[in-house]
Protein backbone atom coordinates (compact mmCIF):
# COMPACT_ATOMS: atom_id res chain seq x y z
CA UNK A 1 0.00 0.00 0.00
CA UNK A 2 1.21 3.51 -0.40
CA UNK A 3 1.23 5.28 2.41
CA UNK A 4 3.52 2.01 4.25
CA UNK A 5 7.30 1.43 3.38
CA UNK A 6 7.67 -1.45 0.88
CA UNK A 7 10.84 -2.87 3.05
CA UNK A 8 7.97 -3.59 5.93
CA UNK A 9 4.92 -4.30 3.93
CA UNK A 10 3.88 -7.10 2.19
CA UNK A 11 -0.13 -8.57 1.99
CA UNK A 12 1.62 -11.61 3.94
CA UNK A 13 2.65 -9.29 7.05
CA UNK A 14 -0.29 -7.23 6.86
CA UNK A 15 -3.12 -7.46 9.88
CA UNK A 16 -5.59 -9.98 9.13
CA UNK A 17 -9.15 -9.12 8.27
CA UNK A 18 -12.33 -10.49 9.54
CA UNK A 19 -12.90 -12.62 6.75
CA UNK A 20 -9.47 -13.68 7.76
CA UNK A 21 -10.12 -14.76 11.19
CA UNK A 22 -11.36 -18.25 10.82
CA UNK A 23 -9.35 -20.36 13.13
CA UNK A 24 -11.62 -21.27 16.59
CA UNK A 25 -10.35 -22.89 19.47
CA UNK A 26 -10.64 -26.76 18.13
CA UNK A 27 -8.55 -25.59 15.41
CA UNK A 28 -5.37 -24.36 18.26
CA UNK A 29 -6.57 -27.45 19.78
CA UNK A 30 -5.76 -29.68 16.75
CA UNK A 31 -2.81 -27.69 15.69
CA UNK A 32 -1.11 -28.66 19.05
CA UNK A 33 -1.89 -32.32 19.39
CA UNK A 34 -0.38 -32.72 15.56
CA UNK A 35 2.64 -30.71 16.86
CA UNK A 36 3.07 -32.46 19.65
CA UNK A 37 2.83 -36.13 18.19
CA UNK A 38 6.13 -36.39 16.73
CA UNK A 39 9.47 -38.65 17.33
CA UNK A 40 11.43 -35.56 19.12
CA UNK A 41 8.36 -35.01 21.70
CA UNK A 42 8.42 -39.29 22.02
CA UNK A 43 11.97 -38.91 22.59
CA UNK A 44 12.09 -36.47 25.22
CA UNK A 45 10.83 -38.62 28.31
CA UNK A 46 13.36 -41.09 26.95
CA UNK A 47 16.48 -38.82 26.80
CA UNK A 48 14.95 -37.77 30.92
CA UNK A 49 15.28 -41.82 31.96
CA UNK A 50 18.77 -42.19 30.36
CA UNK A 51 19.80 -39.19 32.91
CA UNK A 52 18.80 -41.11 35.53
CA UNK A 53 14.90 -39.98 36.03
CA UNK A 54 12.35 -42.98 36.44
CA UNK A 55 9.20 -42.89 34.61
CA UNK A 56 6.82 -40.23 36.88
CA UNK A 57 9.71 -38.17 37.31
CA UNK A 58 10.09 -37.48 33.31
CA UNK A 59 6.56 -37.09 32.80
CA UNK A 60 6.15 -35.06 35.42
CA UNK A 61 9.13 -33.10 34.18
CA UNK A 62 7.23 -32.57 30.84
CA UNK A 63 4.28 -31.82 31.98
CA UNK A 64 5.40 -28.92 34.52
CA UNK A 65 7.31 -28.14 31.56
CA UNK A 66 5.16 -27.18 29.53
CA UNK A 67 2.95 -25.80 31.42
CA UNK A 68 5.54 -22.90 32.44
CA UNK A 69 6.02 -22.33 28.56
CA UNK A 70 2.43 -22.31 28.07
CA UNK A 71 1.86 -18.58 29.98
CA UNK A 72 4.12 -16.70 27.34
CA UNK A 73 2.45 -18.51 24.72
CA UNK A 74 -1.02 -17.27 26.06
CA UNK A 75 0.76 -14.03 26.68
CA UNK A 76 2.18 -13.20 23.11
CA UNK A 77 -0.49 -14.95 21.53
CA UNK A 78 -2.75 -12.45 22.99
CA UNK A 79 -0.72 -9.55 21.32
CA UNK A 80 -1.46 -11.44 17.85
CA UNK A 81 -5.11 -11.98 18.26
CA UNK A 82 -5.76 -8.44 19.47
CA UNK A 83 -4.05 -6.61 16.43
CA UNK A 84 -3.86 -9.54 13.71
CA UNK A 85 -0.18 -9.13 13.08
CA UNK A 86 2.77 -11.96 12.79
CA UNK A 87 5.64 -12.08 14.97
CA UNK A 88 8.09 -10.14 12.93
CA UNK A 89 6.01 -6.72 12.71
CA UNK A 90 5.29 -7.60 16.49
CA UNK A 91 8.76 -7.00 17.10
CA UNK A 92 9.12 -3.91 15.86
CA UNK A 93 7.50 -2.14 18.51
CA UNK A 94 10.14 -3.55 21.26
CA UNK A 95 13.22 -3.70 19.14
CA UNK A 96 12.13 -0.71 15.93
CA UNK A 97 11.44 -1.49 12.77
CA UNK A 98 14.96 -2.32 10.91
CA UNK A 99 16.16 -3.80 14.38
CA UNK A 100 13.36 -6.21 14.59
CA UNK A 101 15.30 -8.49 11.67
CA UNK A 102 17.73 -9.20 14.64
CA UNK A 103 15.43 -11.20 16.70
CA UNK A 104 12.88 -12.69 13.98
CA UNK A 105 15.86 -13.69 12.08
CA UNK A 106 17.52 -15.46 14.99
CA UNK A 107 14.36 -17.05 15.52
CA UNK A 108 14.04 -18.74 12.07
CA UNK A 109 17.19 -19.67 12.15
CA UNK A 110 16.78 -22.02 15.02
CA UNK A 111 13.27 -23.18 13.40
CA UNK A 112 15.68 -24.22 10.02
CA UNK A 113 17.83 -26.45 12.82
CA UNK A 114 14.36 -28.07 14.00
CA UNK A 115 12.48 -27.79 10.25
CA UNK A 116 16.08 -30.10 8.92
CA UNK A 117 15.68 -32.45 12.19
CA UNK A 118 12.09 -33.39 11.52
CA UNK A 119 12.65 -33.74 8.24
CA UNK A 120 15.54 -36.29 8.75
CA UNK A 121 13.49 -38.07 11.22
CA UNK A 122 10.33 -38.18 8.82
CA UNK A 123 12.99 -39.60 5.97
CA UNK A 124 14.04 -42.39 7.93
CA UNK A 125 10.46 -43.49 8.59
CA UNK A 126 10.77 -43.69 4.64
CA UNK A 127 13.83 -45.50 4.84
CA UNK A 128 12.89 -47.96 7.01
CA UNK A 129 9.60 -48.64 5.69
CA UNK A 130 10.71 -49.34 2.11
CA UNK A 131 14.17 -51.36 3.92
CA UNK A 132 11.60 -53.79 5.53
CA UNK A 133 9.38 -54.03 2.16
CA UNK A 134 12.36 -55.07 0.17
CA UNK A 135 14.41 -56.89 2.32
CA UNK A 136 16.67 -53.90 2.77
CA UNK A 137 17.17 -53.16 -0.98
CA UNK A 138 18.31 -49.27 -0.68
CA UNK A 139 20.79 -50.00 2.49
CA UNK A 140 23.93 -49.22 1.72
CA UNK A 141 27.36 -48.11 2.85
CA UNK A 142 27.33 -44.49 4.00
CA UNK A 143 28.77 -42.01 1.73
CA UNK A 144 31.59 -39.92 1.92
CA UNK A 145 31.21 -36.48 3.83
CA UNK A 146 27.48 -37.34 4.65
CA UNK A 147 27.69 -39.68 6.49
CA UNK A 148 25.03 -41.53 5.65
CA UNK A 149 24.17 -43.88 2.76
CA UNK A 150 22.38 -43.05 -0.83
CA UNK A 151 18.95 -44.69 0.62
CA UNK A 152 19.34 -42.48 3.84
CA UNK A 153 19.68 -39.19 1.46
CA UNK A 154 17.24 -39.80 -0.87
CA UNK A 155 14.27 -40.60 1.31
CA UNK A 156 15.29 -37.48 3.50
CA UNK A 157 14.95 -35.51 0.30
CA UNK A 158 12.02 -37.15 -0.53
CA UNK A 159 10.18 -36.28 2.39
CA UNK A 160 11.56 -32.59 2.65
CA UNK A 161 9.84 -32.83 -1.13
CA UNK A 162 6.56 -32.89 0.16
CA UNK A 163 6.16 -30.22 2.51
CA UNK A 164 7.07 -27.78 -0.69
CA UNK A 165 2.89 -28.70 -1.30
CA UNK A 166 2.02 -26.95 1.79
CA UNK A 167 4.97 -23.97 1.47
CA UNK A 168 2.89 -23.13 -1.50
CA UNK A 169 -0.72 -23.51 -0.20
CA UNK A 170 0.05 -21.31 3.17
CA UNK A 171 -1.02 -21.49 6.66
CA UNK A 172 -4.64 -22.24 5.37
CA UNK A 173 -3.79 -25.46 3.80
CA UNK A 174 -1.34 -25.88 7.42
CA UNK A 175 -4.54 -25.49 9.52
CA UNK A 176 -6.48 -28.06 7.05
CA UNK A 177 -3.71 -30.65 7.61
CA UNK A 178 -3.21 -30.04 11.19
CA UNK A 179 -7.02 -30.47 11.91
CA UNK A 180 -7.92 -33.58 10.02
CA UNK A 181 -4.44 -35.22 11.38
CA UNK A 182 -4.95 -34.61 15.12
CA UNK A 183 -7.54 -37.39 15.63
CA UNK A 184 -6.21 -39.54 13.71
CA UNK A 185 -2.53 -39.47 15.55
CA UNK A 186 -4.22 -39.55 18.91
CA UNK A 187 -5.65 -43.09 18.19
CA UNK A 188 -2.22 -43.98 16.74
CA UNK A 189 -0.53 -43.07 19.76
CA UNK A 190 -3.31 -45.03 21.83
CA UNK A 191 -2.97 -47.96 19.44
CA UNK A 192 0.27 -48.24 20.25
CA UNK A 193 0.20 -48.22 23.73
CA UNK A 194 -2.56 -51.37 23.58
CA UNK A 195 0.01 -53.40 21.48
CA UNK A 196 3.07 -52.79 23.97
CA UNK A 197 1.00 -53.78 26.77
CA UNK A 198 -0.72 -56.74 24.98
CA UNK A 199 2.27 -58.15 23.46
CA UNK A 200 4.67 -57.94 26.78
CA UNK A 201 1.75 -58.99 29.20
CA UNK A 202 2.13 -55.11 30.79
CA UNK A 203 4.57 -52.79 30.93
CA UNK A 204 7.15 -54.39 32.78
CA UNK A 205 10.28 -53.73 34.14
CA UNK A 206 10.97 -49.75 33.68
CA UNK A 207 7.54 -48.97 35.23
CA UNK A 208 9.04 -50.69 38.32
CA UNK A 209 12.92 -49.39 38.00
CA UNK A 210 13.47 -46.48 40.73
CA UNK A 211 14.92 -43.62 39.97
CA UNK A 212 19.06 -43.08 40.18
CA UNK A 213 19.06 -40.49 42.00
CA UNK A 214 17.50 -42.24 45.17
CA UNK A 215 18.97 -43.96 48.09
CA UNK A 216 21.87 -46.22 46.93
CA UNK A 217 21.31 -45.40 43.19
CA UNK A 218 23.96 -44.79 40.98
CA UNK A 219 23.60 -40.88 40.94
CA UNK A 220 22.35 -40.22 44.06
CA UNK A 221 21.56 -37.04 45.58
CA UNK A 222 21.81 -35.05 42.24
CA UNK A 223 18.56 -35.25 41.11
CA UNK A 224 17.83 -31.42 41.51
CA UNK A 225 20.77 -30.09 39.18
CA UNK A 226 19.62 -32.09 36.95
CA UNK A 227 15.90 -31.78 36.75
CA UNK A 228 16.64 -27.92 36.20
CA UNK A 229 18.63 -28.45 33.23
CA UNK A 230 15.82 -31.46 32.10
CA UNK A 231 13.04 -28.54 33.27
CA UNK A 232 14.63 -25.44 31.55
CA UNK A 233 15.28 -28.17 28.00
CA UNK A 234 11.20 -28.97 28.18
CA UNK A 235 10.60 -25.22 28.24
CA UNK A 236 13.33 -24.82 25.56
CA UNK A 237 11.47 -27.35 23.10
CA UNK A 238 8.60 -25.51 22.54
CA UNK A 239 10.13 -21.68 23.36
CA UNK A 240 10.15 -21.43 19.62
CA UNK A 241 6.47 -21.45 19.35
CA UNK A 242 6.23 -19.05 22.52
CA UNK A 243 7.76 -16.57 20.58
CA UNK A 244 6.08 -16.83 17.33
CA UNK A 245 2.69 -17.41 18.38
CA UNK A 246 1.04 -14.41 16.53
CA UNK A 247 1.81 -15.88 13.35
CA UNK A 248 -0.81 -18.47 14.58
CA UNK A 249 -3.66 -16.47 16.87
CA UNK A 250 -3.83 -13.43 14.19
CA UNK A 251 -6.33 -15.86 12.75
CA UNK A 252 -8.29 -16.21 16.26
CA UNK A 253 -11.94 -15.41 15.79
CA UNK A 254 -11.67 -14.37 19.84
CA UNK A 255 -9.23 -14.15 22.50
CA UNK A 256 -11.04 -16.99 24.05
CA UNK A 257 -10.72 -19.52 20.99
CA UNK A 258 -6.49 -18.76 21.53
CA UNK A 259 -6.84 -19.09 24.58
CA UNK A 260 -8.98 -22.13 25.53
CA UNK A 261 -7.78 -23.77 22.06
CA UNK A 262 -3.24 -24.14 23.76
CA UNK A 263 -4.19 -24.88 27.14
CA UNK A 264 -6.28 -28.32 25.97
CA UNK A 265 -3.63 -28.61 23.37
CA UNK A 266 -0.63 -28.72 24.95
CA UNK A 267 -0.03 -29.51 28.49
CA UNK A 268 -1.76 -32.96 29.07
CA UNK A 269 -1.11 -34.10 25.27
CA UNK A 270 2.86 -33.74 25.66
CA UNK A 271 2.54 -35.69 29.39
CA UNK A 272 0.11 -38.64 27.78
CA UNK A 273 2.97 -38.81 25.01
CA UNK A 274 5.84 -39.08 27.70
CA UNK A 275 3.97 -41.67 29.54
CA UNK A 276 3.24 -43.33 26.06
CA UNK A 277 6.99 -43.19 25.17
CA UNK A 278 8.49 -44.38 28.31
CA UNK A 279 5.38 -46.65 28.74
CA UNK A 280 6.10 -48.75 24.99
CA UNK A 281 9.72 -48.52 26.03
CA UNK A 282 9.19 -50.49 29.17
CA UNK A 283 7.63 -52.88 27.20
CA UNK A 284 10.29 -53.39 24.41
CA UNK A 285 12.30 -54.67 27.07
CA UNK A 286 10.14 -57.38 27.46
CA UNK A 287 9.55 -58.03 23.45
CA UNK A 288 12.69 -57.56 21.78
CA UNK A 289 15.21 -58.21 24.96
CA UNK A 290 16.44 -54.11 24.99
CA UNK A 291 14.88 -50.93 25.39
CA UNK A 292 14.32 -49.31 22.38
CA UNK A 293 13.49 -45.81 22.38
CA UNK A 294 13.89 -44.73 19.40
CA UNK A 295 9.88 -45.12 17.44
CA UNK A 296 11.42 -45.27 14.02
CA UNK A 297 13.49 -48.06 14.90
CA UNK A 298 10.78 -49.75 17.09
CA UNK A 299 8.24 -49.48 14.11
CA UNK A 300 10.79 -51.33 11.95
CA UNK A 301 10.88 -54.09 14.36
CA UNK A 302 7.55 -54.61 14.92
CA UNK A 303 7.37 -57.12 11.17
CA UNK A 304 4.59 -57.24 8.47
CA UNK A 305 2.04 -54.63 7.95
CA UNK A 306 2.40 -53.18 11.09
CA UNK A 307 5.82 -51.39 9.84
CA UNK A 308 3.97 -49.59 7.17
CA UNK A 309 0.89 -48.93 9.63
CA UNK A 310 3.31 -47.16 12.30
CA UNK A 311 5.44 -45.61 10.11
CA UNK A 312 2.84 -44.18 8.10
CA UNK A 313 1.92 -42.62 11.42
CA UNK A 314 4.79 -41.20 11.69
CA UNK A 315 5.09 -39.49 9.09
CA UNK A 316 1.88 -38.18 9.35
CA UNK A 317 2.91 -36.98 12.59
CA UNK A 318 6.39 -35.31 11.81
CA UNK A 319 4.80 -33.66 8.70
CA UNK A 320 2.54 -31.62 10.69
CA UNK A 321 4.63 -30.82 13.40
CA UNK A 322 7.27 -29.76 10.91
CA UNK A 323 4.90 -27.56 9.25
CA UNK A 324 3.25 -25.36 11.75
CA UNK A 325 6.24 -25.64 14.10
CA UNK A 326 8.97 -24.88 11.59
CA UNK A 327 7.89 -23.33 8.69
CA UNK A 328 5.92 -20.60 9.36
CA UNK A 329 7.58 -18.55 11.60
CA UNK A 330 11.18 -18.38 9.19
CA UNK A 331 8.73 -17.91 6.20
CA UNK A 332 7.57 -15.10 7.96
CA UNK A 333 10.90 -14.01 9.35
CA UNK A 334 12.82 -13.94 6.18
CA UNK A 335 10.13 -12.48 4.38
CA UNK A 336 10.52 -9.76 6.82
CA UNK A 337 13.86 -9.35 5.68
CA UNK A 338 12.75 -7.98 2.27
CA UNK A 339 8.90 -8.01 2.10
CA UNK A 340 8.81 -6.65 -1.56
CA UNK A 341 11.07 -9.20 -2.55
CA UNK A 342 10.06 -12.13 -0.42
CA UNK A 343 7.22 -13.18 0.16
CA UNK A 344 5.66 -15.82 2.86
CA UNK A 345 5.66 -18.65 0.17
CA UNK A 346 9.94 -17.82 -0.66
CA UNK A 347 10.22 -17.49 2.69
CA UNK A 348 9.29 -21.28 3.21
CA UNK A 349 11.36 -22.35 0.52
CA UNK A 350 14.53 -20.33 1.85
CA UNK A 351 13.94 -22.57 5.25
CA UNK A 352 13.54 -25.67 2.91
CA UNK A 353 16.87 -24.91 2.20
CA UNK A 354 18.41 -24.69 5.09
CA UNK A 355 17.49 -27.44 6.23
CA UNK A 356 18.61 -29.44 4.13
CA UNK A 357 22.07 -27.32 4.60
CA UNK A 358 22.83 -27.99 8.57
CA UNK A 359 22.96 -32.05 8.07
CA UNK A 360 20.39 -32.27 10.72
CA UNK A 361 21.09 -35.74 11.49
CA UNK A 362 24.74 -34.71 12.94
CA UNK A 363 22.49 -32.81 15.63
CA UNK A 364 20.84 -35.49 17.09
CA UNK A 365 23.92 -37.84 17.62
CA UNK A 366 23.78 -38.24 21.22
CA UNK A 367 21.19 -37.50 23.96
CA UNK A 368 23.07 -35.04 25.77
CA UNK A 369 23.71 -33.31 22.92
CA UNK A 370 20.35 -33.06 21.79
CA UNK A 371 18.67 -32.21 25.39
CA UNK A 372 21.44 -29.77 27.04
CA UNK A 373 23.42 -28.82 24.15
CA UNK A 374 20.43 -27.69 21.03
CA UNK A 375 17.58 -27.77 23.19
CA UNK A 376 18.76 -25.50 26.35
CA UNK A 377 21.33 -23.80 23.56
CA UNK A 378 18.68 -21.72 21.81
CA UNK A 379 16.57 -21.57 25.06
CA UNK A 380 19.38 -19.15 26.29
CA UNK A 381 18.67 -17.17 23.03
CA UNK A 382 15.11 -17.03 22.94
CA UNK A 383 14.31 -16.47 26.56
CA UNK A 384 15.76 -12.74 26.27
CA UNK A 385 13.24 -11.83 23.42
CA UNK A 386 10.17 -13.44 25.25
CA UNK A 387 10.87 -11.53 28.40
CA UNK A 388 11.24 -8.37 26.45
CA UNK A 389 7.87 -8.52 23.84
CA UNK A 390 6.20 -9.14 27.25
CA UNK A 391 7.25 -6.45 28.94
CA UNK A 392 6.79 -4.24 26.28
CA UNK A 393 3.39 -5.38 25.12
CA UNK A 394 1.89 -5.54 28.47
CA UNK A 395 3.97 -3.21 30.75
CA UNK A 396 5.35 -0.56 28.65
CA UNK A 397 2.40 0.00 26.11
CA UNK A 398 -0.29 -2.06 28.19
CA UNK A 399 -1.34 -3.45 25.08
CA UNK A 400 -1.78 -0.37 22.93
CA UNK A 401 -0.01 -0.55 19.06
CA UNK A 402 -0.38 1.41 16.49
CA UNK A 403 -0.93 -0.97 13.77
CA UNK A 404 -0.35 1.48 10.84
CA UNK A 405 3.09 3.01 12.56
CA UNK A 406 4.60 -0.70 12.49
CA UNK A 407 5.01 -0.75 8.65
CA UNK A 408 6.48 2.49 8.05
CA UNK A 409 10.06 4.22 9.19
CA UNK A 410 10.22 8.11 11.14
CA UNK A 411 6.40 6.72 12.83
CA UNK A 412 6.04 5.83 16.46
CA UNK A 413 8.60 3.43 16.48
CA UNK A 414 12.19 4.27 15.65
CA UNK A 415 14.53 2.01 13.04
CA UNK A 416 16.96 0.78 15.78
CA UNK A 417 15.30 0.87 19.13
CA UNK A 418 17.89 0.49 21.50
CA UNK A 419 16.52 -0.69 24.48
CA UNK A 420 15.61 -3.87 23.19
CA UNK A 421 18.71 -4.59 21.60
CA UNK A 422 20.76 -3.90 24.30
CA UNK A 423 18.50 -5.96 26.97
CA UNK A 424 18.77 -8.24 24.44
CA UNK A 425 22.96 -8.66 24.42
CA UNK A 426 22.93 -8.34 27.73
CA UNK A 427 19.98 -10.86 28.05
CA UNK A 428 22.03 -13.72 26.53
CA UNK A 429 25.38 -12.79 27.76
CA UNK A 430 25.16 -14.46 31.03
CA UNK A 431 24.31 -18.20 29.61
CA UNK A 432 26.98 -17.59 26.80
CA UNK A 433 30.24 -19.66 28.72
CA UNK A 434 27.86 -22.23 30.16
CA UNK A 435 26.92 -23.00 26.66
CA UNK A 436 30.41 -22.95 25.27
CA UNK A 437 31.63 -24.92 28.14
CA UNK A 438 28.33 -27.53 27.38
CA UNK A 439 29.22 -27.94 23.48
CA UNK A 440 32.88 -28.46 24.66
CA UNK A 441 33.90 -25.31 22.86
CA UNK A 442 35.79 -23.90 25.99
CA UNK A 443 37.43 -26.39 28.52
CA UNK A 444 36.11 -25.22 32.20
CA UNK A 445 34.23 -22.32 33.64
CA UNK A 446 33.69 -21.05 36.91
CA UNK A 447 30.72 -23.59 38.32
CA UNK A 448 28.43 -19.77 38.37
CA UNK A 449 28.31 -20.18 34.75
CA UNK A 450 27.28 -23.81 34.01
CA UNK A 451 24.63 -23.25 37.40
CA UNK A 452 23.27 -19.95 35.22
CA UNK A 453 23.06 -22.33 31.97
CA UNK A 454 21.11 -24.91 33.36
CA UNK A 455 18.26 -22.06 34.15
CA UNK A 456 19.08 -20.52 30.62
CA UNK A 457 15.71 -19.97 29.27
CA UNK A 458 14.82 -18.14 32.84
CA UNK A 459 17.69 -16.13 33.55
CA UNK A 460 18.09 -14.44 29.82
CA UNK A 461 13.87 -14.26 30.15
CA UNK A 462 14.20 -12.33 33.48
CA UNK A 463 17.10 -10.18 32.82
CA UNK A 464 16.05 -8.76 29.41
CA UNK A 465 12.49 -8.62 30.66
CA UNK A 466 13.68 -6.36 33.57
CA UNK A 467 16.94 -4.33 32.09
CA UNK A 468 14.40 -3.64 29.16
CA UNK A 469 11.54 -2.18 31.61
CA UNK A 470 14.24 -0.07 32.98
CA UNK A 471 15.88 1.38 29.73
CA UNK A 472 12.17 1.81 28.02
CA UNK A 473 10.65 4.10 30.76
CA UNK A 474 14.01 6.39 30.42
Amino acid sequence: MAEFDSDLWNEDLAPTTTETRTWDWKSYAALWVAMVVCVPTYMLAGGLVSEGMNWWQAVLTVLLGNVIVLVPMILIGQAGAAHGIPFPVLLRSAFGTKGARIPALARGLVACGWFGINTWVGGSAIYVIVNALTGGAIAGEALPFFGIDLGQFTCFIGFWALHLYFIKHGTESIRWLETYAAPFLILMGLVLLAWAYVEAGGFGEMLAAPSQFGEGGAREGQFWPVFIASLTAMVGFWATMALNIPDFTRFAKSQKDQMLGQALGLPLPMALFAFISVAVTSATVTIFGEAIWDPVALAGRMGGMGVVVALAALVVATLTTNLAANVVAPAYGFSNLSPSKISFTMGGYITAGIGIAIFPWKLLETAGDYLFVWLVGYSALLGPIAGILIVDYFLVRARELDNASLFKHGGEYPEWQSAGLIALVVGILPNLPGFLHAAGLIGTVAPIFDTLYSYAWFVGLAIAGVLYYLLAKR
